[in-house]
């Protein structure tokens, strides 16, 4: 009678805890809010690639078998609908819904625009969503056959630098920042 009623005890203890848990920096939940939509500037400035300098992938056993000589010939999405910033053991995963303007896109990738996924010096890591875009550019179909969810993970060595994520598409962009 005496472990019931101290195990009921301590169980009632830790369950009113929670409370106060909910709601602080402990709780990984909290640790990116709601995203929200915000204009998108974009600078018409190109960027200097030297196309016989190789781009270093970083260091790996198979880093010679990436897929990372193929071309991509992605343009951006018309808008990012939604991002969501899900914890996962070992890091987040960065979440975004888009929607095209045109029928037929595919290969949908979330591009990092920093620089190996480092954030800029305000902390701000910044994807773009990016899609190859057919010949033909009609919209016949609805918006629901038009939306893309893409996803990207970090670590979370990476994520300790990061305060802010923005996600932009060709109107709008979609951030969430830390609390």
């Amino acid at each position: 009678m005496r472990l019931r009623t101290v195990s009921l005890f301590v169980a009632l203890i830790a369950l009113t805890a929670c409370g106060a848990v909910r709601d602080s920096r402990v709780n990984p939940f909290n640790w990116f809010g709601q995203s929200r939509s915000q204009p998108v500037q974009r600078s018409e400035e190109p960027k200097e690639v030297n196309p016989l300098i190789p781009v270093d992938r970083g260091p790996g056993l198979f880093a010679s078998l990436r897929r990372g000589n193929e071309e991509y010939f992605g343009t951006p999405i018309d808008q990012v609908s939604e991002l969501v910033i899900e914890r996962v053991p070992g890091g987040a995963i960065v979440r975004a819904t888009a929607i095209a303007d045109v029928d037929n896109v595919y290969d949908v990738r979330l591009i990092p625009a920093n620089d190996d996924l480092e954030p800029d010096e305000d902390g701000v890591l910044v994807y773009q969503v990016e899609g190859v875009h057919p010949e033909d550019r009609r919209r016949t179909t609805t918006q629901r056959q038009r939306t893309f969810v893409v996803a990207d993970r970090i670590t979370d060595r990476k994520l300790a630098d990061i305060r802010s994520i923005r996600v932009e598409g060709g109107r709008n962009a979609q951030s969430s920042a830390r609390r």
